[in-house]
């Protein structure tokens, strides 16, 4: 099977951290909010029950995403680079699609030659001296059943596409007929080992590279 256009997931897919978790922790919140990132990614809390809540507590600054940015750079998981040069030459279309900060997210994607048109994320807002004002609310990616909503804007033909992902928000493109490849290098989710189309279990991305070519 060969997709035509690839989408990866990036929160412990192509970094090993969890970027609202990291920004918690920076204000001293980071168990509390990390055992919300846990259950929406288990499928245990609507995704919307918890993002405003997080970023409301967290009200993270530009200083905090700058920050966040580097970070995800520094945590990349091995592979990644080998995967999207690889992908690329191949001439696939690749997406990140990611209920994460957009802003923070650039960074990583522009390390990747992938374009900003092709990065799907929640965009966040700052008043004039830099401190957090609010996020993008009426993004799709902060809500349940957003990344499936995202593919279908991406292809009018989600069969050809195919989403790689650690979570339950990735399970849920396959709603539309997107192939979902599961990630369990950095966070092993069971329902994902489970229900995912494909599944790949080491600390590596490039087990993604059979499923996709």
């Amino acid at each position: 099977m060969s997709f035509e256009i690839v989408c990866f997931d990036c929160d412990s897919t192509l970094s090993k951290i969890e970027g609202i978790d990291e920004c918690a922790k920076w204000v001293g919140l980071g168990e509390q909010m990390a055992q919300l990132t846990e259950a929406a990614m288990n499928g245990e809390l609507a995704l919307e029950a918890v993002y405003a809540k997080r970023l409301q507590l967290i009200r993270p600054d530009k200083a905090a995403i700058s920050r966040l940015a580097d970070l995800y750079l520094a945590e990349i998981v091995t592979g990644v680079a080998e995967v999207f040069a690889t992908l690329q030459q191949q001439g696939k279309q690749i997406h990140i699609i990611s209920g994460g900060l957009r802003q923070a997210i650039l960074p990583l994607a522009a390390f990747l030659n992938v374009p900003e048109s092709q990065v799907h994320a929640v965009d966040i807002f700052f008043n004039q001296d830099g401190s957090y004002q609010n996020f993008q609310e009426d993004c799709p990616l902060a809500k349940t059943g957003g990344k499936a909503l995202i593919c279908q804007q991406i292809s009018a033909h989600p069969e050809t596409m195919v989403l790689i992902g650690d979570g339950k928000t990735d399970l849920e493109a396959q709603a539309v007929g997107v192939k979902v490849i599961g990630f369990g290098g950095v966070v092993k989710r069971n329902i994902v080992a489970e229900q995912a189309d494909f599944y790949v279990d080491e600390p590596t991305l490039l087990g993604v590279l059979r499923y996709i070519l």
